[in-house]
């Protein structure tokens, strides 16, 4: 039986991930944690696990879920008052079974690899008109970087292309509630959950009147031995994949490209063999994942690397951690884009394992290659601008030179 580790230097290490200047590099500090121990205990009592092996556990326990959205009235008694904790705490990203597998079966009836695959010729065609008028000294993020993955998922939704840039900051004044539950941070994402589900509603009510051939017009078909999504369902579901489709992506984006500026002979490598884009996509979400980290929540006494875990306990599992551990991989810190087996945990895993994978790696898969042959003199042009966040990982800014 494994101990559970408290320690000062765990302490120090846990609470310099909370802070800018530790997330910039985490992953010193991920290597020092899994030297430590392979199960360690957060100063709020929750049991953090950085090993390949027991990330991917976590993710696959049966016994281990979402906090249930009754238990959010201990975290904050207001919260289903909230739009922007309701909306995110009832939808699909953060329930268990069996209103999960309710909602997952019939949203998968319609978010199909068949729609996603669909899309190829569109996406490659939405790379050449971003990169087309591209030239000297341009931020990768706002030039590339979210307008790709924003204009990808706008159009599988069906949401019109002029309405597509507000989103931007929409989301994330939403999505700040993944990080910190405030009274500052609900002031702007209240607000912003309301807009979002306001416009999502007007557009399912335009859909039932004229479907079309997209996925809000399915979803509100979708129906499943007899079941069919229910309005708030619907206008929920639609707001989490809309956030979902081009937060993460844009983050993949950026942090690829930097890590491939950093590494110039495997950039190379890619530009001379760009067959190599679907595992260059894989070693790049494993050598700097968009998402760090993951929570459940242990409905039963289980055992986890080891160790004991009480019901009621929360663990975090650290994919970035699990992603570098050198008992999974070969030389983790590493960028090898030719490695073999180098599937990575940043999608997650189990029953909520993420229903937009195949997309996410598409649009990577087809927009890296091209970017690589388009400019042929592409650079840093300074440092690129960090995202202050735990979980997600990514960047504000890139400033390139394409040439």
């Amino acid at each position: 039986m494994t101990d559970i580790v408290e320690s000062p230097e765990v302490t120090t290490l846990l609470d310099e991930l909370t802070r800018l200047p530790g997330r910039d590099d985490p992953y010193p500090r991920y290597r020092r944690l899994r030297e430590i121990s392979p199960v360690v205990r957060a100063e709020d009592g929750a049991l953090v696990v950085t090993r390949h092996a027991d990330c991917v556990a976590v993710t696959r326990h049966p016994k281990l879920g979402h906090m249930p959205s009754h238990m959010m009235e201990f975290v904050r008694p207001d919260w289903d008052r909230h739009p922007a904790l309701q909306q995110l705490f009832t939808s699909i990203l953060a329930i268990n079974p069996p209103d999960h597998t309710r909602l997952r079966r019939l949203v998968s009836s319609s978010f199909t690899a068949r729609r996603v695959q669909a899309l190829q010729p569109r996406i490659a065609q939405m790379v050449e008109e971003l990169l087309e008028p591209m030239s000297g000294e341009v931020d990768f993020v706002q030039a590339f970087g979210f307008p790709l993955p924003v204009n990808v998922i706008g159009e599988l939704l069906g949401i019109p292309e002029p309405d597509r840039a507000q989103f931007q900051t929409l989301v994330r004044d939403w999505t700040q509630v993944l990080e910190v539950i405030s009274p500052e941070v609900l002031a702007t994402a209240d607000p912003a959950a309301a807009t979002i589900r306001s416009y999502l509603a007007g557009l399912a009510a335009e859909r039932r009147r004229k479907p079309g051939d997209d996925l809000i017009s399915a979803l509100v078909a979708a129906e499943e031995d007899g079941e069919k999504l229910t309005e708030d369902e619907l206008l929920t579901m639609a707001a989490l994949l809309f956030a979902a489709g081009f937060e993460t992506t844009t983050n993949l984006l950026g942090n690829s490209v930097v890590s491939l500026l950093r590494n110039p002979d495997q950039l190379e490598l890619l530009r001379m063999q760009p067959g190599l884009a679907a595992s260059a996509v894989e070693e790049l979400l494993r050598f700097d994942t968009p998402v760090q980290l993951l929570s459940r929540v242990a409905w039963d006494d289980i055992e986890i690397a080891g160790v004991p875990v009480s019901g009621g306990e929360r663990i975090v599992a650290y994919l970035g951690a699990g992603n570098r551990d050198p008992e999974r991989f070969t030389d983790p810190d590493r960028l090898d884009l030719a490695r073999p087996d180098n599937a990575p945990l940043s999608f997650g895993g189990g029953i909520h394992y993420c229903l937009g994978a195949p997309l996410a790696r598409l649009e990577a898969q087809i927009a890296i290659p091209a970017l690589l042959a388009r400019f042929p003199g592409l650079a840093l042009a300074g440092e690129p601008g960090r995202r202050d966040s735990l979980a997600i990982r990514g960047y504000t800014s890139v400033p390139v030179t394409v040439g």
